[in-house]
């Protein structure tokens, strides 16, 4: 039973008993939502501008230049498995290699493992474990060096700790401290600067914090603050703009879209995500960005659902798009592996309704605007790591049974 692997990694401390923190074992609020939906209530949340008004429906399709690939060109890979169990490892890719890093054990305690991964050996090294063992870490890398910072570690509280590693010489290197011990930091990176944003801090409240850190100087600086406070959100770069989706504050599921430019620094803050909801996948491509499926919570006289809904942000139109139930996924999940192959958004595994790990994969055809089927995963799982490398999305550890150990890839034939 997926419970018996729980909240041993949580603080005692959480509110509605410590059951919803998303960092180890996030099946659990699945659990508790299912259950306890009074666990789960909605707030209130004001909007601070109108709701955007839809966008009517526009051509999908990938650039011209883009060959869109047929599901008959994706296979999975069995790979070779993780040293050891685990879930809410962090990956990161540098010079054609994948690193693991840290995560939770079995039991539920952060563990200090470091290992990478070679593609043409389908081999795990184990290389120097982290000097503090953590999980949910969040991480960067700059040329050929590896960053970590904050998580949560052994004592179950969040980390302020901040390590690089050095890929050429083999040794980890303590660097300077956040200003607060966070968990459920968002981090990008660009011209040697690593770009932290929100986080939870001990006291269970979400940050508003945005720091940069110069390599260079070995210094963090404060920017300007999010207009939105919140931990475990997404965010990804593009040009000189870093765009901030989603992330939770306490149990909560926010849908605040907000963007940082580095040039000004400065925040705007876009339209909201039309579809609030937890353990969703956003998946951004050339000219678009895909909000997909998640939980939604419980409210006081509504159930907790687990949704295939879509959304899609133009981002040169800067709105949403108008969404026809045709164009959402065709399986509901949440918590979920999700990447973009070749002019295809894939999902696969994740949490259905049951609630029960699913083994189903899609793909989405911006053409027809639908969702078409995928060979099965070959180990069903969800909380998997992922991360798209070579034209594979590869799906790492997570929970299915228990916790795992299986390495898969979502392949392209010619990858």
């Amino acid at each position: 039973m997926l419970p018996s692997l729980l909240c041993s990694c949580l603080p005692a401390a959480l509110p509605g008993g410590g059951c919803c923190l998303h960092l180890c074992f996030s099946v659990f609020l699945f659990f508790c939502c299912l259950f306890f939906p009074l666990a789960c209530l909605y707030p209130v949340l004001q909007r601070s501008q109108p709701p955007p008004v839809g966008r009517d429906r526009c051509s999908l399709t990938p650039p011209a230049t883009m060959e869109l690939a047929s599901t008959k060109d994706f296979q999975w890979k069995t790979l070779a498995p993780l040293p050891s169990c685990r879930v809410y490892s962090t990956l990161v890719e540098a010079g054609g290699q994948v690193f693991a890093i840290g995560g939770c054990d079995d039991n539920g305690v952060p563990m200090d493992c470091f290992e990478v991964y070679s593609p043409e050996a389908d081999q795990w090294t184990s290389l120097p474990p982290m000097p503090t063992a953590r999980a949910g870490v969040a991480v960067a890398t700059l040329g050929k060096r590896i960053m970590v910072i904050g998580g949560v570690g052994v004592n179950q509280m969040p980390l302020k700790i901040v390590e690089m590693y050095n890929i050429d010489e083999g040794k980890w290197k303590k660097r300077n401290s956040l200003r607060e011990a966070a968990m459920g930091i968002s981090v990008t990176a660009k011209d040697y600067r690593v770009y932290a944003a929100g986080g939870m801090g001990s006291d269970l409240r979400p940050h508003n914090y945005l720091q940069h850190y110069d390599m260079l100087k070995d210094i963090w600086v404060s920017l300007a603050a999010m207009p939105t406070p919140r931990y475990a959100a997404t965010s990804f770069l593009r040009g000189t703009k870093i765009y901030v989706l989603g992330g939770r504050q306490s149990k909560y599921a926010i849908n605040a879209f907000e963007v940082f430019d580095t040039e000004t620094r400065s925040w705007t803050k876009f339209p909201n995500i039309p579809n609030k909801r937890a353990f969703s996948s956003f998946v951004p491509t050339e000219d678009k960005l895909f909000s997909l499926g998640g939980l939604r919570q419980g409210r006081l006289y509504r159930q907790p659902k687990f949704m295939r809904t879509m959304d899609i942000f133009d981002m040169e139109q800067g709105g949403w798009m108008k969404m026809e139930r045709s164009f959402y996924l065709k399986k509901r999940r949440a918590d979920f592996v999700a990447g973009y192959l070749k002019g295809r958004v894939i999902v696969a595994g994740g949490l259905g309704n049951q609630p029960t790990v699913l083994e189903s994969a899609e793909a989405f055809h911006p053409e027809k605007n639908k969702w078409e089927s995928l060979p099965p995963m070959p180990t069903p799982r969800c909380a998997c790591s992922s991360i798209v490398v070579r034209n594979c999305l590869l799906a790492i550890g997570g929970v299915s049974q228990g916790l795992s150990s299986a390495v898969e890839a979502l392949c392209l034939s010619d990858s």
